[in-house]
C-alpha cells in the first residue's frame, strides 16, 4: 500500500512562570516535538514522532517526502537505507536520523492498522503483555533544593517501585540528593541517577563514590556520549552498573560502545535513533553482548506507545521463566501535556506497568483538537 502524504506537525507546551525543569546542564522552558502524520493511499493514518527542534526537522521534509511519497509502506526501510546511503554527507547523529525515526514509527503504526495487527507483532512478536515502568523525575530546578523533596514525595504518593532522579550539579549534591530520594522512597525501591553528560572523568568517579552506599541501580550519561574511551575506563572501575544511549543514533553508534564493553545498560531513544528500524537492530546488539536495554522517553505520548511495544517485543534473553530485573520504560512524570492531552486515551500506569495494546498498529488515537492547540504556526 503507497504512502500518498506525509506531514510534520511542530508541537509545543510552555511550562508556567517559573516552572522551568530539566537538567544539570539547562533548564526546559517549554516541552516540544514534532508529530509525523502519514496517509496511506486507502485512507489509513499512521503516527510517529521525531525528536529535536521542530523547525529543523521541517526543513528536511521536502526531501523526504520526494522518498517516501509513492513507495509501499511495508518498504520504508529500504528507501531509509537509500536515504543515508545517498546523503550521508548530512551525518546521522542529528535531525536527518530523527526525521526518518518519526517516519518509521509511523509506517509501523500505519502497517499495523493495514495488516490489522499490533507493531509489536511486527517487530518480533509480544513477549511482555505488561512492561514495567521507571518513574523519571527528581528534576532540576531553579531552585533545586527548595524543589526536590515535593517532588520525591509525589512519586512516593503514587507509589512508583522503580525512580530516576536528575543529579549532577556536584558530588557533594549527588550525595545529599540521592540520600534523601533513598529515605523517603525506602529500601525496596530500584534508584537510579542521571548525571545528563555532566562530568568529567574524575568527576564521575567521586560521584559514584559517593553515592554506593546508597545503591543506585545504574549510573546514566555520568560523561559526553563521544568519549567511548572514558566510558570504558570508567565501566571498568564503577561498582554500580552505567548507562547511556539517549544521545546516540543508529546501531553503529552503540556498536563502538558494546565493541570496547563500555557500558552496562542501553538507552536508545526510539524518536531519534531510527525508529523500531534501527531499535531493533540495537536490541540485537544489546542481546548479543548480553546487556540489558531500557529504552528513552522524554517527549509526547506517541514516543511512550513506541517505547510500550518496543519493550513488549524484547525477547528476555538469557532469562527464560525467571526474569530477575524486566526491562523498564521510561516513564517521565514532569508536567507535560504533550504526554497525555494529544491522546484520546492517554497511557497509564498501574501498579509500576503499562498494558500492552494489542490494537492494530501503536493502538493509539490522536485527539487533533489538542495537538491543534499546541500547534506551532
Amino acid at each position: 500500500m503507497q504512502i500518498s502524504q506525509l506531514t510534520f506537525i511542530p508541537v509545543s507546551a510552555p511550562l508556567p512562570e517559573g516552572g522551568a525543569y530539566g537538567m544539570a546542564k539547562s533548564l526546559a522552558t517549554a516541552r516540544q516535538s514534532t508529530i509525523v502524520r502519514m496517509v496511506l493511499e486507502n485512507g489509513i493514518e499512521g503516527y510517529g514522532e521525531a525528536w529535536g527542534i521542530p523547525g529543523v526537522n521541517l526543513a528536511y521534509l521536502p526531501l523526504l517526502q520526494s522518498y517516501l511519497l509513492g513507495s509501499d509502506v511495508l518498504d520504508v526501510e529500504q528507501v531509509f537505507a537509500q536515504c543515508l546511503a545517498r546523503h550521508y554527507h548530512f551525518g546521522i547523529q542529528g535531525q536527518f536520523m530523527a526525521c526518518l525515526s518519526g517516519i518509521d514509527i509511523a509506517a509501523k503504526d500505519a502497517a499495523g492498522k493495514l495488516l490489522g495487527v499490533p507493531v509489536h507483532r511486527l517487530i518480533g512478536g509480544k513477549r511482555w503483555d505488561r512492561v514495567h515502568v521507571y518513574a523519571s523525575g527528581g528534576y532540576i530546578t531553579a531552585d533545586p533544593e527548595r524543589d526536590f523533596e515535593p517532588q520525591i514525595a509525589s512519586i512516593a504518593e503514587a507509589g512508583h517501585q522503580a525512580v530516576k532522579i536528575k543529579i549532577g550539579l556536584s558530588p557533594a549534591s549527588d550525595e545529599a540528593r540521592i540520600r534523601l530520594a533513598r529515605r523517603m522512597l525506602g529500601e525496596a525501591v530500584d534508584l537510579m541517577v542521571d548525571i545528563n553528560a555532566n562530568y568529567t572523568v574524575d568527576l564521575a568517579r567521586e560521584s559514584i563514590a559517593r553515592m554506593a552506599p546508597y545503591r543506585p541501580g545504574w549510573i546514566e550519561e555520568p560523561l559526553m556520549p563521544q568519549d567511548v574511551a572514558g566510558y570504558e575506563q570508567l565501566q571498568r572501575w564503577s561498582p554500580v552498573p552505567i548507562a547511556t544511549g539517549e544521545a546516540l543514533y543508529g546501531g553503529h553508534d552503540f556498536k563502538q560502545l558494546l565493541d570496547r564493553r563500555a557500558v552496562d545498560v542501553l538507552q536508545p531513544d526510539l524518536t531519534l535513533c531510527g525508529g523500531f528500524w534501527q531499535g531493533r537492530v540495537i536490541a540485537t546488539l544489546a542481546a548479543l553482548h548480553h546487556v540489558r536495554l531500557s529504552p528513552h522517553v522524554w517527549g509526547s505520548g506517541i514516543g511512550l506507545a513506541a517505547a510500550v511495544h518496543f519493550v513488549a517485543a524484547l525477547p528476555s534473553l538469557p532469562h527464560a521463566g525467571n526474569v530477575p530485573k524486566p526491562p523498564l520504560v521510561e516513564y517521565d512524570v514532569g508536567l507535560n501535556p504533550l504526554r497525555e492531552v494529544i491522546l484520546r486515551e492517554p497511557i497509564r500506569v498501574v501498579a509500576g506497568t503499562i498494558a500492552v495494546s494489542d490494537a492494530p498498529g501503536l493502538g493509539i488515537e490522536i485527539d487533533w483538537d489538542a495537538v491543534e492547540r499546541h500547534a506551532l504556526h
